[in-house]
């Protein structure tokens, strides 16, 4: 992953580039959406990434899958997400904007999501400015899951309004929980990953 902007890329460079954040936006999307089983945890034992920082994050999450025991994962994903009322975290863009959930940056995602075609699951139980929904609505617009893939100012403009004021400080806050082990690099990952993806956007502006 690199944050050089995206108007010094080849062609072949910037579908490649953007192949590479939908792929990081998916890994995160799934990991924090439902509890890993032994299946996807053999899956993420294969990421490895480069000698960069976000390269180092990536192999850190591989080895750490490669050795979880699936049992301790869902107690840890239980631990920082559901608790005994609520764990940990609160993965929740309202909940990191306001302090509370269900709060007006929902309800402007869900504006957003009608104007860009995005329908929320009908089995998803959670607010729609859960991070992982998020990061796969990204990965998404990255993509052309909803269309054709959005352009360059159309991604910074969902980033800017949804992602980017917030999700940094929630994977930061996942890197350093009490309760976090196998999701310490996940953390990690994601909060280098908003960093990349912030500065490529001022820079591509």
């Amino acid at each position: 992953m690199s944050d050089v902007p995206k108007g010094g890329h080849s062609e072949s460079e910037t579908i490649g580039e953007d192949r590479q954040r939908a792929q990081l936006y998916r890994l995160l999307a799934g990991l924090l959406a439902r509890i890993p089983d032994r299946e996807a945890l053999g899956r993420v034992a294969g990421v490895a990434g480069d000698e960069s920082e976000l390269g180092q994050a990536l192999t850190a999450l591989g080895q750490t899958a490669a050795a979880a025991d699936p049992a301790r994962v869902d107690d840890e994903y239980h631990d920082l997400f559901i608790g005994m009322g609520r764990g940990e975290l609160m993965p929740y863009g309202s909940y990191y904007l306001t302090g509370f959930v269900y709060e007006k940056p929902l309800a402007r995602l869900r504006v957003d999501m009608d104007r860009l075609g995005i329908a929320r699951a009908d089995d998803i139980k959670e607010p729609e400015d859960h991070v992982a929904a998020l990061c796969e609505m990204m990965a998404g617009l990255i993509e052309g899951a909803f269309g054709e893939p959005a352009d360059i100012v159309s991604q910074r403009a969902f980033f800017d309004a949804h992602i980017g004021p917030w999700a940094g400080q929630f994977f930061a806050d996942l890197e350093t929980a009490k309760a976090t082990d196998f999701y310490a690099p996940v953390g990690a990952i994601g909060r280098i990953f908003m960093e990349i993806e912030s500065t490529a956007f001022e820079m591509a502006a």
